[in-house]
């Protein structure tokens, strides 16, 4: 009975990292809060691992929704052709990747230590939050300069790849968020940035996944094996309806309600915390 309970506790992790790991709301933000409330009877090392690692299960849906636009190589009438525009879009992508792959090898533990708090989380999610906002009114007249990916310049996936740093330094930001921010601030189009941000998510989330699981060692108990893959399983077929959800709210929609949404739970976090302590 015990470890079911832990199991439901664990597919509500799931439920929150599949639905706010891709609208731009933070899903640190969120998974601190919810730990608050629902506590996984787990060591330490291990739900630092879990916050990561569960991560896994968004990132392939991606990998499923977008895998023709992902995949270089096709097949026909017996000769393997391979698609350079798909190609030149993984190197913006090892561009973008660069400055937050580089920090977080080098800084994770550090950055952790400093920055890993719901002060910084609640700062985060409010600044950004309006950051979204006024970003999206400057651009309400404007029509965006870049409709897809094969338009946006390497110097404009570097420029995206710092705001991931940001992101990856400072819980709360969102990485989705930020990305985002960043490419509505240089002309790209919602829909373009949304996708950029969801395949930059690849080598981010693939390289984060595999520091903490080299960290932690693979020395799993059945249990903990457990309640990894189905929080994995979970987050995955959220993230699949919420990608879903996103792309076409944003045909229609800008993303100020998402700003709107992240103030008040910057506030809500940060006044959480003050009055329970």
């Amino acid at each position: 009975m015990d470890f079911f309970i832990e199991i439901l506790k664990t597919i509500l992790f799931g439920i929150v990292e599949g639905i706010t790991e891709w609208l731009p709301i933070s899903s640190t933000g969120h998974m601190i809060l919810l730990d608050e409330f629902v506590k996984l009877d787990v060591s330490a090392d291990f739900w630092d691992m879990f916050l990561v690692v569960i991560q896994l299960g968004a990132i392939l849906a991606v990998v499923v929704l977008f895998f023709k636009k992902l995949w270089p190589f096709s097949y026909k009438n017996g000769i393997l052709k391979s698609d350079k525009a798909t190609w030149i879009m993984w190197l913006k992508i090892l561009v973008a990747s660069v400055p937050a792959g580089v920090v977080g090898v080098l800084f994770d533990e550090q950055l952790n230590a400093l920055f890993y708090n719901y002060q910084t989380v609640a700062i985060m999610l409010i600044l950004f939050g309006i950051l979204f906002i006024i970003v999206e009114n400057h651009n309400r007249n404007q029509h965006p300069m870049v409709q897809s990916i094969s338009g946006i310049s390497y110097r404009a996936a570097l420029f995206i790849g710092v705001f991931q740093l940001i992101a990856a330094a400072f819980p709360g930001t969102s990485r989705s968020g930020a990305t985002i921010v960043a490419a509505l601030m240089i002309g790209i189009s919602r829909t373009t940035a949304a996708e950029f941000t969801f395949f930059l998510a690849i080598p981010a989330m693939f390289g984060g996944s595999a520091l903490k699981l080299l960290k932690f060692g693979f020395d799993f108990s059945m249990e903990e094996l457990i309640i990894l893959f189905v929080g994995m399983v979970v987050a995955f077929v959220v993230s699949v309806l919420a990608i879903k959800f996103l792309m076409g709210y944003i045909k229609k929609h800008d993303f100020k309600v998402f700003g709107w949404y992240r103030i008040v739970l910057g506030v809500l976090v940060l006044g959480y915390f003050l009055l329970s302590r």
